[in-house]
């Protein structure tokens, strides 16, 4: 199994070498290797067992960095950073020739970002590459938020993992593609439609939901997903159709008296959707983990991170 600790020159050191570590970040935990080395990414791919088709993305430290790894930064790109990195933000901009067309899955650009958590900054800021870092988990499943998810899931598979607590927002990046002043969304994450709303103009109509030949990580139909079926609608209508005694519940604050209290997770007893974006993955870990036979989820209010719960929700829940 992995070691797991806090120890920032120990992760370097297994970057360094062309080894994979599991980093922290404020969304959800990342599998990285060294961006520039195709053996080192080739790794990722095994580990999560991960479709070549599936593009990665790029963590650095700074702004400043951003350009050597993209071909050209239009100035909206740089208004967006300076507003909300390091954050829960992925932008898609044209690759420089040296990124690996495999970390791209051969698109002609590439997706990064500057995480927003201390140690992953701190080690970030002593390599000399950035890292390709996708969620540390295997392909398709539920996203790891705590380092004891990574370990349960890939710990044999790599050598280490940098311990950085629970994740603060609980979903991956949003990721974004320009087109001028406006921006295409590629997939609704940890940064809220109505913030980016105050510095770009948003297409609704842009709002991907699924591809077959990905241009960012978490856009294919079915993804997110558990072992468990999950059956997203209205609980109480859909409880009537089941044994209640086999079911899991997420709900945003409702509970329900004919269901187990140990199979009910309430995301939010306020109703705070960040809140509930923060406690989802691990909601779908635990009850997958419960002797039941179907999850059943409720859509979330449509504003705010709601969307991007929504989007999770849709894809875990998706059967083809």
């Amino acid at each position: 199994m992995a070691n797991i600790g806090k120890d920032v020159q120990r992760a370097a050191s297994y970057l360094t070498q062309g080894e994979l570590v599991a980093i922290p970040t404020e969304t959800v935990y990342g599998l990285a290797a060294n961006a520039y080395d195709e053996a080192a990414v080739v790794k990722i791919f095994e580990a999560k067992q991960r479709p070549a088709f599936d593009p990665l993305i790029v963590h650095t430290h700074s702004i400043g960095e951003v350009a050597k790894i993209a071909r050209e930064v239009p100035d909206i790109a740089y208004q967006l950073a300076e507003r909300f990195m390091p954050g829960p933000l992925t932008l898609i901009l044209p690759k420089a020739d040296h990124v690996p067309l495999l970390v791209t899955s051969g698109h002609d650009s590439v997706g990064i970002r500057i995480p927003r958590h201390p140690l992953t900054l701190a080690l970030l800021r002593q390599l000399p590459f950035p890292v390709a870092a996708p969620s540390a988990n295997p392909f398709g499943y539920v996203s790891p938020t705590s380092a004891q998810h990574v370990q349960d899931q890939l710990g044999p598979r790599l050598p280490y993992i940098l311990d950085g607590g629970e994740c603060q927002v609980g979903l991956e990046s949003t990721i974004i593609r320009l087109h001028g002043d406006v921006i295409e969304i590629l997939r609704l994450g940890g940064l809220a439609l109505e913030e980016l709303a105050e510095v770009v103009q948003i297409s609704e109509a842009k709002i991907k939901t699924s591809s077959s030949n990905p241009a960012a990580p978490g856009m294919l139909s079915s993804h997110y997903s558990p072992r468990k079926k999950v059956l997203l609608g209205d609980i109480k209508t859909n409880l009537g159709q089941v044994d209640a005694e086999r079911v899991g519940i997420i709900s945003l604050r409702e509970l329900f008296p004919s269901v187990p209290v140990e199979h009910q997770i309430q995301l939010s007893a306020t109703g705070d959707l960040n809140e509930a974006a923060k406690t989802l993955f691990s909601a779908l870990r635990h009850l997958d983990n419960q002797a039941i036979d179907l999850i059943l989820a409720e859509p979330m209010p449509q504003h705010g991170l709601g969307r991007a719960i929504n989007d999770r929700l849709q894809r875990a829940s998706f059967q083809g």
